[in-house]
């Protein structure tokens, strides 16, 4: 462990720099420590734990805290930024892998200096991390009372942070470290982050259930702890993370033939998915259960899916894909995957070639319901209920929220999708050459009314495109050869319990949609959408 000095913009910086015994080419683990009277001295422990484990490692103070010159109310997140950035380049080969491991406020350094270096980042380390709004970023902290105070204690100001963008297009191996008690980041901050790194990274999650937000301390004193923090952040170091998919996937593919691409999909919300591309061509599409609620459920998601891609490969009119094999535990993979073939075409959100889509969707959604399987899926699970359900205030919201407090209505029970809407059916050609070439996610199949169906796809077409859409898709899908509906106050509670199900967490459902370019869908606007929707709902059926 070699004490160093840097000087930066008229700042001396005090830093530590340690090598382990992975040679030249080894990883640098740069630990960051968070706000208000922290420094590196409490993350020496760890900053040990690293090098023990053959990584170099970088520490520094910024200014204003331990060693460092400088006045912590001068210091900014761009400072922070900045003097982390000066920092490692000064000690770190310019071409040599990045762990990044920050706590508390660090957390958004970590995900700026993952914006900037890119690739070089091999793994994360987050530790009860904190994101701010991106106008907090310049903005010096002051002594508690000035404008950055006012902007990081703005209610939900963290929700749009460029921080989570960050975290969220990051690839490679990422651990979120949660303590059992956290008096200083919301849980909502934490469920964005790991919402965040679910999206691409190899995520995993270390819970801490003794422990409170002063986690740099806590592994400092507590070596077990400290060594499975370490030992899970450089898990598949090189690779991502993704060693055992990988070594899965080759044993999967035909004899003979390798991965040579893997791309991410976006649009999708519960799982990451990625079209790998083979050494002739051809490509496949993986699905991977990341986020721990999905991942404990993945056994009997997966598990169906499988089935249901079995069964659909006889079915004529759902262009469905083929099963190629499953791994719904985990067991073999670093995450419950299924492999499949890939199919033509492209998820459509835009706004083109509109009315020709939504006939489309409505007559593909009658072809679902036409199936008729040897043996019956689970019946349907309701996805809210009126003990559930967290709606605006209101008399219209109290009225819809009364209106599904019942028994469900008689129903004649059909094969459904369950999850289908414009988000998971492809299309392929323009104009009259448009067709539906793919229809996809087939986790939640069951065996419930059509309304059911109907009214998730009406629901999701009154967010994309607006209400009348989805208060006309009953009619669309009923011209095509729509299957038994039901009328009146019956249909109504189907449609309002899947509306429901969307409050008020519409904005977050619809972040797939954003990724794939509808930038227009905020809160505000989808807010809005649902608003109206049920109010329309309630006038045609109520």
């Amino acid at each position: 462990m070699r004490p160093f000095v840097h000087e930066h913009r008229g700042e001396r910086l005090s830093g530590v720099y340690g090598e382990g015994g992975g040679g030249p080419g080894a990883a640098t683990a740069v630990v960051l420590h968070g706000a208000g009277r922290s420094s590196k001295e409490r993350l020496l422990p760890l900053f040990g734990e690293f090098t023990a484990h053959g990584c170099h490692a970088l520490a520094l103070d910024f200014s204003g805290h331990g060693e460092s010159s400088g006045a912590l109310r001068e210091l900014s997140l761009r400072r922070r930024f900045e003097q982390a950035q000066a920092v490692i380049d000064a000690y770190v080969p310019g071409d040599g892998p990045l762990v990044l491991v920050g706590f508390s406020m660090s957390g958004q350094t970590v995900a700026d200096l993952t914006a900037h270096y890119g690739e070089r980042v091999a793994a994360l380390g987050l530790c009860a991390p904190a994101v701010y709004a991106g106008e907090a970023w310049d903005v010096p902290f002051g002594d508690g009372d000035g404008r950055f105070s006012t902007v990081i204690r703005t209610p939900g100001s963290w929700r749009a942070a460029p921080a989570l963008d960050a975290l969220r297009a990051y690839e490679g191996r990422a651990v979120l470290a949660v303590p059992g008690t956290d008096a200083v980041i919301p849980a909502e901050v934490t469920e964005a982050v790991q919402d965040a790194l679910a999206a691409r990274a190899q995520y995993a999650r270390l819970e801490l259930p003794r422990a409170d937000h002063h986690l740099g301390a806590w592994l400092r004193d507590h070596p077990g702890d400290r060594r499975a923090f370490v030992r899970t952040v450089l898990t598949g170091l090189g690779e991502g993370g993704w060693t055992a998919t990988r070594a899965w996937l080759a044993k999967q593919v035909p004899q003979g033939r390798t991965v040579v691409d893997s791309r991410p999909l976006y649009g999708g919300w519960s799982s990451q998915m990625r079209r790998l591309t083979l050494d002739d061509g051809t490509d496949l599409v993986l699905r991977t259960f990341v986020k721990p609620f999905f991942r404990r459920h993945a056994p009997g998601l997966l598990a169906r899916e499988a089935d249901m891609l079995t069964l659909l490969a006889g079915q004529e009119g759902i262009p469905a894909a083929r099963l190629i094999a499953v791994d719904a535990t985990g067991e073999l993979c670093d995450h419950p995957s299924l492999l499949m073939s890939a199919l033509p075409g492209r998820v459509r959100v835009d706004e083109e070639d509109l009315e020709r889509r939504l006939d489309l969707l409505a007559a593909q959604l009658v072809r679902v319901h036409r199936v008729v399987p040897g043996d019956r899926p689970r019946p349907y699970q309701a996805w809210t209920s009126p003990e559930r359900v967290r709606t605006p205030a209101g008399a219209l919201w109290q009225r819809a929220v009364d209106l599904i407090r019942r028994e469900p209505p008689p129903q004649e029970g059909r094969f459904l999708h369950r999850d289908f809407h414009p988000g998971n059916v492809l299309f392929d050609g323009t104009g009259d050459g448009l067709r539906v070439s793919g229809v996809v996610d087939w986790v939640e199949t069951s065996w419930g009314p059509a309304d059911l169906d109907v009214a998730h796809c009406s629901t999701a077409l009154a967010l994309l495109h607006g209400p009348t859409y989805g208060l006309g898709f009953r009619e669309r899908y009923e011209a095509h050869g729509g299957h038994g509906l039901a009328d009146g106050a019956d249909h109504l509670y189907w449609r309002l319990l899947d509306a429901l199900a969307h409050s008020p967490d519409a904005a977050k459902l619809a972040g797939p949609w954003r990724e794939l370019g509808r930038t227009d869908l905020t809160a505000q606007v989808l807010g809005g959408r649902l608003e109206a929707y049920v109010a329309g709902l309630l006038e045609s059926y109520a």
